[in-house]
């Protein structure tokens, strides 16, 4: 497997990993902290709140990759592989539109983040980088959404079973 395939098979994993190790370190030393030595800062409150901001954004990233978000499917129960295929494509379809309008505006408030100069209030820090976090997580839905659409024209054409990801219940 090459570099590029297990970035692109585990990209999301590795970077849910990072932010939630540092959500979890962060946030017990400033209970530490807080509890011994009746002192916090404000920084430690700054890293939990963008490091969540990323994980949820990522983690949407991830269940798109995963076909993992919440959808009423009863229907697809009912039909065969091709009809399946061509509502699963036609849903990825009016996702990506969603995603490119999101992208769009998210990646606005970026810019006029960074044409003013705001810093965030602990660490000081271009808010910019904490702002990334939308279109980030939109840009990782646009490709996510790429690879599925196309995965599903390939069921499509091929008549096999589309990728339904992991079932919760069943």
């Amino acid at each position: 497997m090459t570099i590029l395939q297990n970035i692109d098979r585990n990209a999301e994993r590795w970077l849910l990993l990072v932010f939630y190790v540092m959500l979890v370190i962060t946030m017990a030393i400033e209970v530490l902290r807080r509890e011994i030595f009746a002192y916090s800062s404000i920084w430690g409150e700054e890293i939990v709140r963008y490091s969540f901001i990323y994980l949820a954004w990522i983690g949407a990233a991830a269940a798109v990759k995963e076909r993992a978000h919440i959808r009423i499917d009863v229907i697809m129960h009912y039909i065969g592989p091709r009809p399946k295929a061509v509502l699963y494509i036609f849903g990825d379809l009016v996702m990506f539109g969603v995603a490119i309008i999101a992208l769009y505006w998210s990646y606005e408030a970026v810019h006029v983040s960074a044409k003013f100069g705001s810093v965030t209030d602990g660490l000081r820090v271009s808010k910019v980088w904490f702002l990334m976090a939308v279109p980030t997580g939109f840009a990782l839905m646009i490709w996510r959404l790429i690879q599925s659409f196309l995965r599903d024209l390939k069921s499509l054409r091929d008549g096999t079973p589309v990728f339904e990801g992991d079932k919760l219940f069943d």
